[in-house]
């Protein structure tokens, strides 16, 4: 799993598939499912109905501003998301080192030099926040292209 996908994976935890995040979904979603089992598993199971529908439906219900920023208030720590990647990444739980940050930058097709890490964190800040964007996050216009 790349680096670009843990950050969606934390940010968008029920609705990327992947085992970990799915198996605590899945008891949530079955809960409601005995009471209505006909009208739960056709709008729970994204293969059913329109499967290009039922990801972004969840996924755009994210609050990126607000997650991010509650996040941040329990940090214990003032992280500044809104403008540095490592921060972000720290805030997310993940490795910020230049390492990873540079395996990020591979991984988003980075054409600049990466040991000028001041441009590369501002760049990839910025592509990470559209890709979160693209994957129907709610992320603020000023921090997007």
């Amino acid at each position: 799993m790349g680096i670009l996908s843990n950050i969606l994976s934390k940010i968008f935890p029920s609705a990327h598939a992947q085992p970990k995040n799915d198996a605590p979904a899945a008891p949530q979603a079955q809960p409601p499912a005995p009471s209505a089992a006909p009208q739960a598993a056709p709008s729970g199971a994204p293969s059913t109905g329109p499967g290009s529908s039922a990801p972004p439906r969840p996924i755009t219900q994210v609050d990126v501003e607000k997650l991010l920023n509650d996040k941040a208030a329990a940090a214990g720590e003032k992280l500044n998301w809104r403008t540095s990647i490592v921060d972000l990444m720290k805030l997310l739980g993940l490795d910020s080192s230049l390492a990873a940050r540079k395996e990020l930058a591979q991984e988003l097709h980075y054409t600049g030099d990466t040991n000028d890490s001041a441009s590369m964190n501002i760049w990839l800040h910025r592509q990470v926040m559209n890709k979160v964007a693209e994957n129907g996050g709610n992320v603020p216009a000023d921090l997007k292209d």
